[in-house]
């Protein structure tokens, strides 16, 4: 695994004047995803648990479904550096068609940028949320940011990462990432769940430590999770998604408050 941070020297300027002093920052690389040899994508990601980013990124894309979807992940001996990984997929597992490839690489803000069309945002999820019939106390959703932050080791080192959070409905934290990219983070915990045969998530929930976008409202009902909150806002086309497909959204969970946005009925009280 690459390094996840690095020192640099700054200028710290305050009301004491202006001194030298070592920093710590999160490191961002590229890494390329090829499918068979095929370049698919590129994603500015933090290094570590690569094959889960990798493993979620094609779930979320609808390429694969379960863990054995995929007979192969490996780092390619063509490169000097951990920054190219290519999968093989399980026979019958179609690739994606060329007309929807994210043929443009992937900032660590933005994971549809790379995208060719609007027709190829939207993927269509296997698993129906709607039925999934969980109820979380809404003390135990308060208690998560807090559980969330407690487990964000790097992120206390150098304030630069995202995080997304697995939860059972008692509140128990079951995986946690961080990356640069906040569609990583949650890529990464996917990914987990993936390689776990948890897939569907039924029962859980998806905590991120930022905003609800259209994008991880969309990872989370791909992987059968009911319940995604954030302690942020939630955009527009994420409240109408998570509408649609019968997802609990909960946005501004801060504290002992935290708004609603769809679902309610899974949160009594």
């Amino acid at each position: 695994m690459g390094r996840v941070t690095v020192r640099r020297r700054i200028a710290h300027i305050d009301e004491r004047g202006t001194r030298r002093r070592p920093d710590t920052l999160v490191v961002e690389e590229p890494l390329e995803i090829r499918l068979s040899g095929r370049p698919l994508s590129v994603t500015m990601r933090t290094p570590g648990d690569d094959f889960d980013l990798v493993s979620g990124f094609l779930h979320g894309e609808g390429v694969v479904r379960t863990a054995d979807d995929i007979v192969s992940m490996r780092y390619c001996a063509d490169t000097d550096t951990l920054n190219v990984i290519d999968v093989a997929l399980a026979e019958g597992v179609e690739p994606p068609d060329a007309s929807v490839e994210r043929s443009f690489y992937m900032t660590s803000a933005c994971g549809v940028c790379g995208k060719t069309s609007i027709d190829a945002i939207r993927q269509k999820t296997a698993y129906d949320v709607r039925a999934d019939t969980t109820r979380l106390d809404p003390e135990v959703l308060v208690g998560l940011p807090e559980t969330l932050r407690e487990a964000q080791r790097v992120f206390e080192r150098t304030g630069g990462l995202h995080a997304a959070g697995l939860f059972d409905a008692e509140g128990t934290l079951l995986a946690m990432r961080e990356d640069v990219g906040r569609h990583n983070a949650v890529d990464k915990v996917i990914g987990w769940a993936l390689k776990d045969k948890r897939v569907p998530v039924t029962g859980h929930v998806l905590l991120v430590s930022g905003r609800a976008s259209f994008e991880l409202t969309q990872k989370a009902l791909m992987a059968g999770i009911p319940v995604l909150a954030a302690v942020s806002a939630p955009s527009s086309l994420a409240v109408d998604l998570a509408a649609e497909a019968g997802m609990t959204l909960v946005g501004f969970l801060r504290g002992p408050s935290m708004n609603v946005y769809t679902g309610t009925e899974r949160l009594p009280g």
